[in-house]
Parts: C-alpha cells; structure tokens; sequence
C-alpha cells in the first residue's frame, strides 16, 4: 500500500502477442448500499467469493460501487444558487467515500488475496475535498495495483466529481493478459480509446449496477429530481444491461435487464491476435503520418511548492540559457 503501482505500467505500443489461454471472467451487476460503504464492501465479498466459486479470475464491479451513483439526485442545484439540503447531500455522500489509499482498499486487497481473483472495482474517491469517479485495480497476492480517475465526468456529474487527468490512465500487464478500464462516457471519448488502442487490443467487460427505488433512502432524505412524481420502492432506477464482448464484436454474456446478476464468460485471448490481423488500429491500419494523438501523462496539481534550494537551482539553469 505504500506506493500508487506494484505492477509496472504496460509500455505503450508494447505490441508482444500474447500466448493463447482461456481466462474465466465475472461481470458484477448490483446495487450499492446507498449511504453505507461498510455495508457495500461486505456485500461486494459475497460477489467476489460467489466470483470465486464459478472458477473466475477477473471479477469487474460496476462504476462507483463503492460509495454509489446518486441517480436523481440534485445536490440542489439550479443556475446561480445551492440549496442548504443540496450542501447536507454533498456532505453525507463525502463522508461515503473512499481515501485511496485508505482503510477500505487496504480491505478490497485482502478480498482480492482471499479469493486469488483480479479485482477491478469502481469507488468515489475522496481527496481532501474532492471526489472522484475511480476505478482500483487488484491483483490475487492482495496487492493494489493502481487506479484511473474518469478525465471527465458527465453532464451533471460535473458538478460534485473532479476531472481525472492523464497521470491515472494504466494498464497492467498480468499473467491473464492486460487490464485497463474507462468509465461510462469514457467509451464514447475517440482519443482517450486511441489511447487505450495503443496500450493492447481487448476484451469489453462492461459492468452496469442494477438498482431499484428502495435501493436509495426513503423521502424526504433522499429524493428524485426532475420527476413529477416520486417513484414506487419497485420503480427501476437503473435497468442494468452488463456484457462481455469479444475484440471481434461477438456477445459472450448478456446483456442483462433482468436484475442483479452475475454474468460468467471464458476469453479466449487468442482472440486478441486473431481480431488484431483485421483492424490494428494503432498498428498496420493506422497512418501516423498523416493522423497521430500525444497524451500527456504527467499529473496536474493545483499547488506547487518550491523549495529555496530548488528555486536557486533553476534560477542557475535560466542563466545559463540566457548566455
């Protein structure tokens, strides 16, 4: 836990064909206990041992799990002006998120070393004062591997998550192959999947909670805005739709609009190469010459403090390019 990374990056335009396997995966499809992360993490090792049992050595969990996705929630907003219960919103969904590192991913470790699985887990992320939209990623000695901060949040979302930024975009080299994720509308963001093009073809294991009004708290603790009526304990807030596909385009499992659900493919990784003689999109069929992308990956902090010592050192490197 001392350090952000246990297994390196994969470098990009690595390109080494990967030795065809077959690896077990789970996609989880399930709700949060809104408001009660220690509740959802001992739901999520229900998952992850019933993950287990199936043989799987990949378990996916939906975006933001940990610490839940407030669907209908306003946090008060309107152009101009906040309102106090908004404010009490953002608090009592702060106080559900997670410090990464901290003593909830110190625990998603061990669940990850417990049932020998690669865990990769969608949390809200609290650093100071902000939140994020975070993906944490394990491997099954119980080690935390890294993370990645959706670079920007959707719509609404923009409002109560901070923006990722090119410094937590990894992917891991593992000996079930490699491991990255983009959340939601990260998808849809053509660069940022260039990106990921480049750093190995793949598999999409698309992971999407399911959740019903009663998953949330009762009025008038939590509401539903922009509803003319609140909606019934059974109403579904979120229909779910989780799948595994394969590079080639072929649906492996689901999709699911049934309910919470785990959903159990086996990736043949020969897949890989086969789909990659197609269409290499950064390989064979790219033309850099006339199209290329730069992605800057060095982190982006708001303040910097400089040392004297470092400040008379750079003082002496503008000199000297001044003669």
């Amino acid at each position: 836990m001392a350090g952000e990374s246990v297994i390196p990056e994969v470098e990009m335009n690595a390109g080494a064909d990967q030795a065809a396997a077959t690896v077990r995966v789970t996609v989880v499809q399930a709700a949060s206990v809104f408001y009660d992360t220690p509740a959802t993490l001992d739901k999520a090792e229900k998952l992850i041992a019933e993950a287990a049992g199936y043989g799987s050595q990949l378990v996916l969990f939906p975006e933001v799990f940990i610490g839940g996705y407030p669907h209908g929630c306003t946090f008060g907003l309107v152009v101009g002006n906040r309102t106090a219960k908004g404010k009490e919103d953002f608090r009592k969904y702060h106080a559900s998120a997670i410090d990464v590192p901290g003593p909830e991913v110190s625990r998603l470790a061990a669940l990850a070393g417990k049932y020998k699985v690669f865990l990769v887990i969608g949390v809200v992320e609290r650093a100071g004062y902000t939140l994020y939209n975070t993906v944490l990623t394990f491997d099954p000695l119980g080690k935390y591997l890294g993370k990645h901060r959706k670079l920007m949040p959707t719509a609404l979302e923009r409002v109560f998550l901070g923006c990722g930024d090119g410094s937590t975009i990894p992917v891991y080299d593992t000996p079930i192959g490699k491991i990255g994720a983009l959340i939601c509308w990260e998808n849809r963001m053509p660069l940022m999947r260039t990106a990921m093009y480049a750093k190995g073809g793949c598999f999409v294991l698309s992971a999407i909670p399911f959740t019903r009004r009663k998953d949330y708290p009762t009025p008038p603790e939590y509401t539903f805005g922009g509803l003319e009526e609140e909606p019934s304990p059974e109403s579904v807030v979120c229909s779910g739709g989780s799948v595994i596909i394969s590079p080639s385009g072929t649906v492996l499992a689901g999709p699911n609009f049934e309910g919470e659900a785990l959903l159990t493919a086996d990736l043949d990784l020969g897949e890989i190469v086969r789909a990659k003689f197609d269409f290499d999109v950064v390989g064979h069929y790219s033309r850099p010459e006339v199209l290329s992308l730069v992605v800057k990956t060095d982190p982006k902090a708001a303040v910097s403090f400089v040392s004297d010592a470092e400040k008379t050192s750079a003082e002496k490197r503008d000199d000297v390019l001044k003669t």
